[in-house]
């Protein structure tokens, strides 16, 4: 019998405990052919995503995938996620969480190494975020 990944009992672990602290869960994740975000929102190879229940609809963070469905500029997408692509798991208000090292792509390969990747910065005076139009 396989061994089971202990990845997606992580990932909840972090994200129910941010939800039960009210904080906010974000995951990182590596993109690649088998990953469905919206493109547009992808840099450097990489997406960062809110997976509070509050931003999206009908998550499920199974043993395999991550799927769920939220609204990115104010449109409706489905995003479905294999964990072997989340290099991260953390709250965006205080960084805490866990991040992992890339896993073998499914043909074999090795993956590259992961950049240094770093939760953002929380807002000064622990405010909320302010939207400000740039032209």
């Amino acid at each position: 019998m396989a061994e089971r990944s202990t990845k997606p009992y992580l990932i909840r672990a972090i994200h129910e405990w941010c939800s039960d602290s009210g904080l906010t869960p974000y995951i990182t994740v590596h993109v690649s052919d088998a990953v469905r975000v919206p493109m547009e929102y992808v840099k450097n190879g990489e997406i960062l995503l809110n997976v509070s229940n509050d931003a999206t609809h009908r998550l499920t963070i199974g043993n395999e995938l991550i799927q769920f469905s939220a609204r990115f500029n104010g449109v409706s997408r489905e995003c479905s996620i294999p964990l072997e692509a989340v290099t991260g798991v953390f709250a965006k208000e205080n960084g805490q969480g866990l991040f992992f090292p890339r896993e073998t792509a499914p043909n074999g390969a090795a993956a590259s190494p992961p950049p240094e990747t770093t939760p953002p910065a929380a807002t000064p005076n622990g405010g909320k975020p302010k939207l400000q139009v740039i032209k």
